[in-house]
């Protein structure tokens, strides 16, 4: 019998968002990359909510952006609602998210993927990995018995590996909304000697518009201002009509109805084995351990414009198709509701991330990467930006150079990959701003001045894209620089113009940016005390890091002091051969720790659970650092 056999340079395998980003930048560094989907329907998918960004997510697509990934343009081209979050708060934490078109989200991004050159999209189930001797990926069977060679191999497969959709007794062998399973490459990696563990994720129901009465609801409006999460791109070029979510809050009837019916969850009945995300749980999880709470909150989200499907945020849930009903008709606005798909919990097979270096490779298998939910992560933005990094690894591990590793004072990426491959992962990750020490510093609003320099040196980011961030970085520092030495009298203007904003007359002379420091002023308040302002080119974009940087100065060199420390600790290199064993008055758990997660630098081994400040004493101690 004869087989297709095929060469590429690198293979991937999913077109989740961790693939999809994996696979572009492969192609874009000019390897011949295939892409392989159980589906082409579940190119990109959003199975879950249909929306990018949110809380330290929003982040994560940034960061994306300013490296050269996908994931930024695609959504500024298929939203249909954007908000900033946390925009009461300081800078550090406001955070970009949208609502978007789910149909139009995937077709965009099959059209990115399909214009690309290097780039082969396949449709076709990968069963097995094929190994050299000594531990070497060179390739992949499919289910067809077909064989693509490779030089590199990611595996992006998301909550495919041997899914299971569950709803009360009701079971189906499948991946998220029906797709297909992918039921033999996990026995595979388990033979190659990768560790398999299952975890679970859920959603919610999804209501027909039409039967929803949104009187008895608060509409949720877009902001008026938007915010591109591209810095390619400018507000006014994609600018649109916003569709309104809404609001509506659970009950004690819902409550009532839930602990009523609780036995016949599979999450406490025992049929669910694998392990939920904390920080998003199903509604039962959330009625169950915390009783004393009346109600909580249900946002009701369109899935596109063409489309009656209505997505309630709040309510993921695995309970029986007749619990769901009633829980929904609980719900002000919702009596009537309609339900067009029910909720359903869904268990997959994925590894743990500390078998990964912080490159993404495996450690125990070379050539062979992972990236996104199969790593133990939750999220679409976790997911594209472990498969961003794991693609640009994969074509430098080909170019022979070294592999692009952000550390935790870069950005969030850097953290989200830390935390994975550092720490034991129990539950499904996902990225928080309480997650990152320097979080000052990693605003979602400077991720191009702090990234964009790395993704052009890596060659994701165009000569006439890099040419125009030096233009706004040095206008950026040019300004703060005039502000600071633009000197301010106490004149009678001067006096004036501070009674009319409410703020302290000046008793000695100052500098213009003494007067920015005041919480009360913006940049552009000061415009009349300025007459030499610069009249071109400082676009809000460019007054916003102005502002930032100029109020925040004393927090944001506390935060770059405590990073030079930090970076002392990163840049004490581990060898990769250490015998443990060798090192004395190591505790046994730190020890097996340690030879576990293999550290790079004693900055690592110092955020491994179970090792101490004396361990890591005593590991400098033998090094000598």
């Amino acid at each position: 019998m004869s087989y297709v056999e095929e060469v590429y340079d690198i293979l991937v395998v999913g077109a989740g968002h961790a693939g999809c980003e994996a696979a572009l930048a492969a192609a874009r560094l000019g390897f011949e990359t295939i892409l392989f989907t159980v589906s082409m329907d579940s190119v990109a998918l959003m199975p879950c909510n249909p929306n990018i960004g949110g809380s330290s997510k929003g982040h994560l697509v940034r960061e994306i952006d300013a490296l050269g990934g996908e994931m930024g343009k695609n959504i500024d081209k298929t939203y249909i609602q954007s908000k900033m979050l946390n925009r009461s708060k300081g800078p550090a934490v406001h955070s970009l998210r949208a609502q978007a078109d789910k149909g139009e989200y995937t077709k965009e991004m099959r059209r990115t993927l399909q214009r690309e050159p290097h780039l082969t999209l396949r449709q076709q189930e990968v069963t097995e990995l094929i190994l050299a001797e000594g531990r070497r990926v060179t390739g992949v069977r499919t289910c067809s018995g077909a064989i693509y060679h490779a030089k590199a191999v990611i595996l992006c497969t998301g909550v495919y590996l041997k899914a299971r959709c569950i709803y009360g007794e009701t079971i189906s062998y499948t991946g998220p909304n029906g797709l297909s399973a992918a039921n033999h490459l996990s026995d595979s990696m388990a033979e190659a000697g990768i560790g398999i563990r299952r975890f679970k994720t859920g959603t919610p129901p999804r209501i027909d518009r039409k039967s929803i009465d949104f009187s008895k609801t608060v509409e949720q409006k877009g902001d008026e201002r938007i915010v591109p999460f591209s810095f390619e791109n400018r507000a006014e070029d994609i600018e649109r009509e916003q569709i309104s979510c809404w609001l509506t809050y659970t009950n004690e009837e819902t409550h009532q109805i839930i602990k009523e019916n609780i036995h016949r969850s599979p999450l406490y009945s025992g049929v669910i084995q694998g392990t939920g995300p904390r920080y998003c749980p199903s509604i039962e999880d959330k009625i169950m351990k915390f009783p004393d709470k009346d109600r909580h909150q249900l946002f009701i989200e369109p899935e596109g414009e063409f489309t009656d499907e209505m997505y309630l945020d709040g309510m993921p849930s695995s309970l029986p198709e007749d619990v769901q009903y009633r829980m929904v008709h609980s719900v002000p606005g919702l009596e009537n509701a309609k339900i067009v798909r029910n909720a359903y919990a869904i268990e997959y097979d994925c590894i743990s991330a500390t078998e990964l270096k912080p490159s993404l490779e495996f450690k125990e298998v070379e050539g062979l990467f992972a990236a996104g939910q199969i790593n133990g992560s939750s999220g679409y933005e976790e997911a594209g930006a472990q498969g961003l990094i794991a693609g640009i690894n994969a074509a430098r591990k080909l170019q022979g150079k070294d592999p692009v590793i952000l550390s935790r004072s870069d950005g969030y990426i850097g953290v989200l990959i830390d935390d994975l491959v550092t720490k034991e992962t129990r539950e499904p990750y996902r990225m928080m701003t309480s997650r990152a020490e320097y979080r000052l510093l990693l605003r979602q609003d400077n991720a191009d001045l702090r990234l964009t320099p790395i993704g052009y040196e890596i060659g994701l980011i165009s000569e006439e894209r890099y040419q125009r961030f030096l233009r706004k970085k040095e206008m950026i520092e040019s300004e703060i620089q005039r502000l600071e030495e633009t000197p301010i009298g106490a004149a009678k203007k001067t006096q004036e113009f501070l009674t009319a904003h409410d703020s302290a007359p000046l008793r000695t002379g100052a500098v213009l940016a003494d007067l920015l420091r005041r919480p009360e002023f913006h940049y552009q308040d000061l415009e009349e005390l300025d007459p030499d302002r610069p009249k071109e080119g400082i676009t809000e974009e460019i007054a916003e890091q102005i502002e930032i940087s100029i109020k925040y100065e004393g927090y944001i060199k506390r935060q770059k002091n405590q990073v030079e420390h930090f970076l002392k600790m990163e840049g004490k290199r581990i060898p990769a051969d250490l015998d443990y064993s060798q090192v004395k008055n190591l505790r046994k758990e730190a020890r097996q720790k340690l030879e576990a997660v293999r550290p790079v630098s004693l900055g690592q081994a110092s955020r491994i659970s179970g090792v101490s400040p004396a361990d890591v004493s005593q590991l400098m101690l033998f090094l000598r650092l």
